[in-house]
């Protein structure tokens, strides 16, 4: 007999179960999950309550024979910045050893290819990390094909890296205005600051940034 199964919007009360998904998950390497940091159960309860309320954002579960085994993100977004056109993003998903095989995932992808048809978005995509095979497998086999590789990194780590390549110019920049801030602060606070004129003051000027600082 065949295993029933159901996907539906996740409840506050699966908290639990999503954040067992979410660290199965975050095991395959290469995923972006295992750059962020693992969620508890309360941030999970208020998470999914908040998708309650979002409009252009469902996180749905798939159960099998009623236990809980899979899910997945739908958002919706403009396709690019320059076409009307709203595509529905498949993000984290997720199913477990225990309930693959069994028609589970492309219930997911069922459940989001409806609420696109729903929402008249004419495109579906989804997010997948490229080292897992299988999965790209799957879904080359529902016709989704390759579009670009997504990249994920923290804010802090790109800012340093920048910095990084730039290092000799910037830091010879940032080096040069804290010295001259540093100079106007002391002649600010020395009791014959009000002797100094404009003129002593202008000389007193900002480097100009080079080049390569703005890029």
């Amino acid at each position: 007999m065949a295993p029933a199964i159901e996907v539906r919007d996740a409840r506050p009360d699966d908290a639990g179960a999503l954040v067992t998904l979410w660290s199965e998950m975050a095991v395959g390497a290469g995923h972006q999950a295992r750059l962020l940091t693992a969620p508890s159960v309360e941030s999970a309860q208020a998470s999914v309550a908040k998708h309650a309320d979002d409009p252009s954002g469902r996180l749905v579960v798939g159960e099998i024979d009623g236990e809980l085994g899979g899910m997945a993100y739908l958002r919706q977004t403009p396709i690019s910045p320059l076409h009307d056109e709203v595509t529905v993003t498949v993000e984290y998903l997720h199913v477990s050893d225990h309930a693959r095989r069994h028609g589970l995932g492309k219930a997911l992808i069922a459940e989001a290819a409806a609420w696109a048809e729903h929402e008249n978005c004419p495109h579906l995509a989804v997010v997948a990390p490229p080292v897992a095979r299988e999965a790209n497998r799957f879904l080359a086999r529902l016709g989704l094909g390759q579009a670009g590789v997504l990249r994920f990194a923290s804010t802090h780590t790109v800012r340093r890296r920048l910095a990084a390549e730039h290092a000799p110019n910037l830091l010879a920049l940032l080096s040069s205005r804290r010295s001259v801030m540093a100079r106007r602060a002391q002649l600010a606070r020395s009791p014959l600051a009000e002797d100094h004129d404009d003129e002593q003051y202008d000389e007193f000027t900002l480097p100009a940034a080079p080049e390569s600082a703005g890029t």
